[in-house]
């Protein structure tokens, strides 16, 4: 589907223009155009190659999708490869991807599984024109820019998360709701670890256009390229942080649920012992012998239990010292 088409000259739009008229455009050098399609089919891809005069490898690429982050150039064109991460209603992360073909005079954009578009994008740059005179580096900077800037509420959202759940650990909890917060805990983890995933990658090849041997087409625009680079590099640091706390909440749940277990055993143990006592002394009184001490002594059975009540009574006061019970 195509979103949009238009030719930019000296940094003010030209007009929207027919995708016959590309090739037109694109072989003036003092305009470059810009092209935006949506989840296009191999013939619209097909088309799009012959206007802009795209690499076969690129084009096969973008075609499959499923493409690792990346930037390759081609002769003196480039080809990126961006993930885009949305969050749906379950807070479960949803990955799509953007394909960017940027040339001297071009930038086509080829969106796929993504639910938010790029109109903002084109906005902002046509109320730059200072900036947009640079032409298709500064788009692909912008485009650059918007995505990255989307990575920020979705790690917010988990740096909430992660809080609530820390929150939940130190409450008084049964074992349902222990292992409840242990397998939120571990989804946590696996989402940090799909962002980091989908990130990182794109983090060493922004790195390719500030720095070094810089592509002919991203000369003049290191700066902007490094900003976009320090972004990256925050949220790449910020996952890796969370990724450490959610394991250090992990072993937390799994010492609380410990220290729980030890307080019931030493309850059960204090119980125990406080029938343990009357139960001994039953128990000798109990044998059949002649000659147990105090055995035809009148007042024999109250003042065996009165010991019994009392030798409970310490037990259960050093106890409830102790906090045991």
């Amino acid at each position: 589907m195509l979103i949009n088409c238009a030719a930019y000259q000296d940094g003010r739009k030209l007009a929207d223009i027919d995708i016959e008229s590309i090739s037109d455009y694109v072989a003036r050098p003092e305009c470059f155009v810009w092209v935006a399609l949506k989840d296009p089919e191999p013939e619209e891809l097909a088309v799009m190659k012959e206007e802009f005069g795209l690499h076969e490898l690129a084009i096969e690429d973008a075609q499959n999708g499923h493409q690792r982050p990346k930037i390759e150039e081609y002769g003196e064109s480039m080809f990126a490869v961006i993930h885009t991460v949305e969050m749906d209603e379950a807070a479960e992360l949803l990955i799509g991807e953007v394909d960017v073909f940027v040339g001297r005079n071009y930038v086509l954009s080829v969106r796929r599984g993504t639910r938010a578009g790029f109109q903002n994008v084109r906005e902002r740059c046509e109320r730059e024109p200072k900036l947009l005179k640079e032409g298709s580096a500064f788009v692909l900077y912008a485009l650059l820019d918007d995505i990255v800037d989307r990575y920020f509420p979705i790690i917010e959202a988990m740096n909430s998360e992660i809080e609530a759940l820390e929150d939940r650990i130190f409450e008084r909890n049964d074992s349902a709701a222990s292992r409840a917060i242990i397998q939120e805990l571990y989804s946590l983890k696996r989402r940090l670890v799909i962002l980091q995933h989908h990130i990182a990658p794109l983090q060493e090849a922004v790195g390719k256009l500030t720095g070094g041997r810089i592509p002919s087409i991203c000369e003049g625009m290191q700066a902007y390229f490094r900003d976009v680079y320090d972004h990256l590099e925050r949220i790449v640091r910020i996952i890796d942080g969370r990724r450490e706390m959610v394991v250090t909440a992990v072993q937390v749940n799994l010492g609380m649920i410990s220290l729980a277990e030890s307080e019931v055993t030493k309850r059960l143990g204090s119980f125990a012992a406080l029938f343990a006592v009357p139960t001994m002394i039953a128990g000798i009184y109990g044998m059949n012998f002649q000659s147990i001490p105090e055995l035809h002594y009148k007042y024999g059975y109250p003042v065996c239990i009165g010991v019994m009540f009392l030798v409970d009574c310490v037990l259960f006061w050093r106890f409830r010292k102790a906090n045991w019970l």
